[in-house]
Formats: structure tokens, C-alpha cells, sequence
């Protein structure tokens, strides 16, 4: 069991180079939700690259991750570097902007953000499920080598087979 404050060292470093990767890439760091980081590219102006931009700034999140986990396995504990990452990638429209309050910040709704919430839920541990849309937009792009369907069938949440 790890102590508090080793969690948010951990969160705070994988959270900064996450942060590093998407300015180098041009994603927008929605938020972050305990251990989830939400991002989205083509905001707020569309991006025809945002599924070839999404699925490069994921795959560098990927092997950034499994490097600063197995760096800090030596502050804090060697089962850190057992710690894994899952990512899930949907294409579609959102709706943007900041509701008003005592902490207000910048949000996204729609289908689209549900969907790739479900998306990374049911994706299979260090691997970066995609949607068919995703999977379209990558093949439109000539990036099909980029994509390896799943074995089985998935059941998400509000979104069937």
C-alpha cells in the first residue's frame, strides 16, 4: 500500500511529462480526474491530423510512463514498475467550454468524451483501444499498419458490442 504522498509524487511526475508531450504535440490538457488524464486535439479549431496526433501523443504517454514508473521504482518501491497504463481514443464532435462557479475550468461534453471514458475502461492494460471511427480516420490517413484488432468482443457501458 502506498502512502498518499508517494501516489501524488507519482501522479504529479507521470502528470508533467504527459503535459510535456502534448505541448510538443499541440494536445489540449482538458483535465484530470484522480489517475485519468483527459486531452483533446483539434480545440477549438478542427484538426484534420487529431486521430494521428491522438495516437502518437498516446503511444509517447505509453513508453514515457512505463520509463518514469521504472525510475521512481527506486524511491518508492520496486512495484512501481509493475504499474500499467490504458488508453481509449474516439473521434467525433464535443461540445466545449466553462461552466461558471467557485471552480470553474474548462470541460468537454458529448457522446464523443463518453465514448472514449468507455473506451479507455475496456481497454486491455498498456494498450490503446481505439474506436471505429478512430480506426477510419487512421486508415484514411494511410496509418491502417498503426491499428491491430481486438480477439474479442467488448461490452461498454451505454455503447452494447
Amino acid at each position: 500500500m502506498r502512502e498518499p504522498t508517494q501516489v501524488f509524487e507519482l501522479l504529479e511526475t507521470l502528470y508533467n511529462t504527459f503535459d510535456r508531450v502534448a505541448r510538443r504535440l499541440g494536445v489540449f490538457k482538458v483535465e484530470t480526474i484522480g489517475d485519468c488524464y483527459v486531452a483533446a486535439t483539434g480545440l477549438p479549431e478542427p484538426n484534420p491530423d487529431h486521430a494521428i496526433v491522438m495516437a502518437r501523443f498516446s503511444k509517447h504517454c505509453m513508453s514515457k510512463m512505463r520509463h518514469v514508473v521504472n525510475k521512481l521504482a527506486v524511491t518508492l518501491g520496486p512495484d512501481t514498475g509493475i504499474l500499467s497504463m490504458r488508453c481509449g481514443l474516439h473521434s467525433g464532435p464535443v461540445t466545449g467550454g466553462v461552466l461558471r462557479g467557485d471552480k470553474s475550468r474548462f470541460q468537454l461534453f458529448g457522446d464523443t468524451v463518453n465514448t472514449a471514458a468507455r473506451l479507455e475502461q475496456t481497454s486491455i492494460p498498456n494498450k490503446i483501444q481505439l474506436s471505429q471511427a478512430t480506426a477510419d480516420e487512421l486508415t484514411a490517413a494511410n496509418r491502417s499498419s498503426w491499428i491491430v484488432a481486438r480477439d474479442d468482443k467488448i461490452v461498454a457501458k451505454g455503447k452494447g458490442e
